[in-house]
């Protein structure tokens, strides 16, 4: 390999949160120098209109200079929504069957086939996401 190409950069430590169609992935990484950074990547599962699955991603390249300030904000504005909005999450209104007039309806009812989707996602393993290609540049 000549010095010119291009190396991935090695993964040093690695944390995953999936939430429903969304994956997140944060990601320690080294660079030349030897320091660390950090990259967020979000992770959306999408149907193609032929039946086959895609992944669209963003990431984010953190660097420690940044930490503290990007703490201090992160923080100040998942604040502001709990004390705005509470920790209640309002979500209904995105589902199908939404019916604004019918509040009688539980909010943690789930159908049999939500329960067992939910269990088919808890237990998929990192491993079933390493062959997505992350690389944006």
């Amino acid at each position: 390999m000549s010095e010119k190409e291009y190396t991935k950069p090695e993964e040093i430590y690695s944390k995953v949160f999936r939430a429903g169609r969304r994956t997140y992935f944060f990601d320690v990484r080294e660079t030349k120098a030897g320091d660390y950074y950090l990259t967020i990547t979000e992770s959306k599962k999408n149907m193609n209109e032929d039946g086959t699955f895609s992944y669209k991603k963003h990431k984010i390249y953190l660097y420690k200079e940044d930490f503290g300030k990007f703490k201090e904000l992160l923080n100040d504005v998942t604040d502001f929504i709990i004390q705005e909005k509470g920790e209640e999450v309002i979500s209904e209104r995105h589902q199908k069957d939404f019916n604004p007039v019918a509040d009688e309806k539980p909010v943690e009812e789930n159908t049999e086939a939500q329960e067992d989707a939910a269990e088919k996602e808890e237990n998929l393993s990192t491993n079933d996401f390493t062959d997505v290609d992350f690389d944006d540049i």
